[in-house]
Order: structure tokens, then sequence, then C-alpha cells
């Protein structure tokens, strides 16, 4: 593994530095070659946070002992792709705030589909929502579609649970690493994911979840992807941000329409209104990725 690879990853393991702090030290040294150099003063220069944190940092840099983690990723059969390798995905790589590490079990070629869907909804997905799922992801896998979703309760779980059943392609998106399970019911989805299709985060293996990890990893769900689909969404919601996202980007996004008196409705009907498509069948998504 490269020295600049290997350092980016030793950063991305520390919980002293965000993204933000990061891609400070990526502007002063790109390749991070003078990483292990730098003294606590150099780290202050350039991050300008408190004297604690940057001490956790050095002593990061310096102590944290991250060829065990290496070995034990590898024993796991977890891959790791950063934004200096070949094999990110090119998607993602032009998103904004990119992730500056990936780590993938199972099927990592996924992320270089020539097409691939989102379909997000709510963990609190009514009838309505669950038979668009059931009737639409049959159809959207005879397409050769790789169907991505966030593997939380409700419509996102549905979504690949139905996809592995029709044998299709699934990646799941986590918002802590993919050696936690979050929430535990999944944990057998989880798995079975992990082994046909690809379990994908931002967070290092062994993370566990926090509250705001969440709305963070969906701008990995809209940017690993060509569309995303919204089920259906109150506004606010994690289905609503993840479209927003990729409406930002410059996505496509497809909204299914609902009752305008309902809460699950309110935030499809609203994407409609700031331009996401109306779409009645998949025949309506086909027609724009393909």
């Amino acid at each position: 593994m490269e020295e600049s690879k290997r350092n980016l990853i030793l950063l991305h393991h520390s919980n002293e530095l965000s993204w933000k702090g990061i891609g400070l030290l990526l502007k002063s040294d790109p390749y991070l070659s003078q990483l292990k150099t730098y003294s606590p003063e150099d780290l202050q220069s350039i991050l300008q946070t408190t004297p604690q944190h940057i001490r956790s940092i050095y002593d990061h840099i310096h102590h944290f002992p991250l060829e065990s983690f290496l070995e034990k990723y590898k024993a796991y059969s977890i891959q790791i792709s950063t934004l200096y390798d070949s094999s990110y995905p090119s998607l993602l790589r032009s998103c904004h705030k990119a992730p500056w590490v990936l780590y993938g079990k199972g099927n990592m070629n996924l992320l270089h589909t020539a097409k691939s869907l989102a379909i997000v909804g709510s963990r609190k997905g009514n009838d309505y929502g669950y038979e668009v799922v059931n009737s639409w992801v049959p159809h959207l896998i005879k397409q050769d579609f790789v169907i991505v979703s966030g593997l939380a309760s409700g419509i996102d779980s549905f979504v690949h649970e139905r996809t592995l059943n029709y044998e299709g392609s699934t990646i799941a998106v986590l918002g802590n690493g993919i050696l936690q399970c979050y929430p535990l019911k999944n944990s057998e989805i989880q798995k079975r994911i992990g082994e046909k299709g690809l379990l994908l985060s931002e967070y290092p293996p062994f993370r566990k979840p926090e509250r705001w990890q969440f709305p963070e990893r969906n701008r990995i769900i809209s940017g690993i992807t060509r569309g995303t689909l919204v089920v259906q969404a109150s506004k606010r919601s994690g289905s609503f941000i993840t479209a927003e996202r990729a409406l930002e980007e410059g996505r496509e996004v497809f909204a299914v329409p609902g009752n305008i008196f309902s809460p699950l409705s309110a935030g499809t009907n609203s994407l409609i209104q700031l331009g996401a498509k109306l779409v009645l069948s998949t025949e309506d998504i086909i027609e724009e990725i393909v």
C-alpha cells in the first residue's frame, strides 16, 4: 500500500479529525508525504484548533496501530478505496464533500455499473409504499439496475430484501462501520448483502452508529447513483435530504406522488414541486437513465 493511501487511512481513523480537518491537511500536503514530520506547532498552524486536539491528533499520527487494524480488515475481507485510488467511484468523486475513504465488503465492482438507482423511503412506510417497491423492484432488476439504499428500518430494508429475493444486485450504504449493525434486527439481511451485494461505509469498520452519521451518509447514497427514487418521505426526513443532495449534484430525482393529506407523501409531493420527476411506472425511470 502506498504511503499516501496509508497516511490518509491513518488520519481517517482519528476521532479528532473531521472531514474538513483532513481536507486542510491535504490542502497543505496533497500526498501527505510530510505528515509524520509535522510537529505539534505545524499541526496547529494548519488546523487552527485547541492544543488538546492537536496533542491528540499528534499522538494518533505517531502511535495508532494501523497495521493491526488493516490485518483485521483483511481477515474480514474488507476492501478500502481512497480518493487516491482509481477504484474510487467516479460518480462520487465529482460530488461536493466526497468521502476521503470508503470501506466495502462484497462486490466493489457494483460501484462502477452503468445503471444504478437509489431507492429510499420512510422508516414508517405504509402499504402503498411497500406495494410500489414490491411491484417495481423486479422490473428494475430485469433491466440490470444496481439498487442502492441505506438499510434503515422500513422502506429501505424492504428495498434490499426484495432485490436479494429477486436475485438482483444491491448496495447498502451504512451510517456506521460495516462490522457494526444498526438496527440490530437487520443483522441477517446485512450479512446477506455482504455476501451477495456490497456493504459500503465512509466510517472505519468498527465505528459504532451515531445519530449525526446517518444524515451524512445520505450524500453517498445519492452520490454513487445516477438517479434517486423517493417512494415515501415526510418533509425534512432522511429520504427527502437524500433527494435534495441528488438535485444539488444534478442527478435525476424521481418521486412517487401520494395522498396530499398524508405526511408520508408531503416530502415526495414537495420534491415534485421542486423539480423531481413524477413517476407512475418503472418506464418513467428507465427512459431517463438507460
